[in-house]
């Protein structure tokens, strides 16, 4: 695999454009997987921006919680190693905004049934029995 990387590679090196190099050839350009790792990562924050249609009651507690969790640790280690990675920075920060808003879906509608409930209940015990 790595040969037929490497051949790819140098092919495309010579048609890059002179303005384009600097890009191409940058530490985390798109020679390495610091590019296409977070070139891929985007998918989660399409698949979470499609969700946003999906029922409160369908959303993942854990899944949402996970996303945005692993969304803001990897922002934040995408600044602390060098060279820093923007592009892992970006799609990180939106991974956990698209999980943090689905989690508020998810909680606003955990409340709002219980709510639902606790009204229903008070209901039940005020009205008379009748004879």
């Amino acid at each position: 695999m790595s040969l037929v990387y490497k051949t790819v590679v140098s092919a495309v090196d010579k048609i890059v454009p002179a303005k384009l190099q600097p890009l191409w050839s940058h530490p985390a350009g798109p020679k390495t997987i610091f590019f296409w790792a977070p070139a891929f990562k985007w998918g989660l924050v399409m698949a979470g921006i499609g969700d946003l249609t999906r029922p409160a009651d369908k959303i993942s507690l854990p899944q949402q919680g996970a996303l945005s969790a692993t969304g803001l640790v990897w922002a934040r280690y995408s600044l602390v190693i060098i060279p820093k990675n923007w592009s892992l920075f970006s799609v990180n920060v939106f991974v956990a905004i698209t999980g943090l808003y689905q989690l508020q879906r998810a909680v606003r509608y955990q409340q709002s049934l219980k709510a639902s409930e606790s009204a229903e209940a008070g209901k039940a015990q005020v009205q008379p029995a009748s004879a």
